[in-house]
């Protein structure tokens, strides 16, 4: 047997045991997450004193919410890892809903989502996320920026001139951020050429050239299905605060919802499944709406069980089955 078959049978070995603690850890996490965090009699209670129609059309959009992920999930890695398993590429994305519920700003999505993948460095899998949540990062960063001028303005007696300065500063930044990522150019040259001037990321680099395989054709699709899983988060919300408070301020919870994600964008958590600014700023911007704050509460948390917290339940009975080799 030679070194390189000794090498192989070595790091095989290894991985199965790698898989296995990380399958306890983030068995052990969930459980730890459920007793700490979660009261189930309060979600009962909040259950009883709602109207259910909106809170069951909420729940239902999950579904819609995590096919929308799977595409864009499913887009980057046929263009970044070559990766065109559906079944491969949905069980990867369900592993890293499980190890993110349990980290703080999530960061174990990155790793649990390389476990599907048995040909592909975790390095590989890492960039792969990083480009597959860079999409939705740029769509919070512009329409909750836009949206947070606005509510400083009409809320906080800001002069017109400044808030509208601010709105055609911001809004233009953007656009010529939009055109200059459309731009084949911007991954190939300007980017690149600034990487190779940095030693450190030599080793690094290689794994980045799949960066210049973005096109326009990829951006375009993955803008779109990353709006339109922005706007089925955003009324997932509406929803549940329109059960929960049983008003209709519907176009108010949209633009509330856009200010949380804002804020939990430029604010990161460093709580386990992103608990604690995403539930503070929900408080704070529907009660500026009128709204309790236990409505905001209520919503904030369910939303989190719908989107984040169910499917990390399902990630890990599928991590469970997995077979360790």
């Amino acid at each position: 047997m030679n070194t390189e078959s000794v090498k192989q049978k070595y790091f095989a070995g290894y991985k199965s045991y790698l898989v296995l603690l990380l399958k306890l850890l983030i068995a052990a996490g969930i459980i730890y997450y459920l007793i700490t965090y979660i009261d189930f009699n309060k979600v009962l209670l909040a259950l009883n004193n709602s109207d259910l129609t909106f809170i069951y059309a909420a729940a239902i959009l999950s579904i819609l919410n995590i096919y929308l992920q799977f595409l864009k999930w499913k887009l980057t890695c046929s263009q970044v890892l070559n990766e065109n398993s559906n079944s491969k590429i949905l069980t990867s994305l369900f592993y890293g809903f499980s190890a993110g519920v349990i980290t703080p700003i999530r960061i174990g999505e990155y790793f649990g989502r390389a476990i599907a993948f048995k040909d592909k460095s975790v390095l590989q899998t890492t960039v792969a996320t990083l480009i597959d949540k860079f999409f939705p990062l740029l769509i919070v960063a512009f329409l909750g920026s836009m949206s947070m001028i606005i509510f400083i303005y009409l809320f906080y007696d800001v002069s017109i001139y400044i808030a509208s300065s601010l709105f055609i500063l911001l809004f233009t930044f953007f656009y010529f951020l939009f055109v200059l990522i459309k731009t084949e150019k911007f991954w190939d040259s300007i980017f690149f050429s600034k990487l190779r001037s940095i030693k450190k990321l030599n080793r690094f680099f290689d794994k980045l050239q799949v960066l210049k395989k973005l096109d326009r054709v990829y951006f375009t699709k993955m803008s779109l299905i990353s709006f339109l899983f922005y706007a089925c988060f955003l009324i997932q919300y509406s929803l549940l605060v329109t059960g929960f408070s049983q008003n209709t301020e519907f176009a108010n919870y949209l633009w509330a919802g856009n200010l949380i994600m804002f804020a939990k964008t430029i604010i990161p958590p460093i709580s386990f499944g992103e608990l604690g600014i995403r539930e503070g700023a929900s408080v704070f911007f529907l009660t500026q709406f009128g709204e309790t704050s236990e409505v905001a509460f209520n919503a904030s948390i369910f939303l989190f069980l719908i989107n984040i917290f169910i499917p990390a339940l399902f990630g890990l009975v599928l991590l469970i089955k997995k077979n360790n080799d």
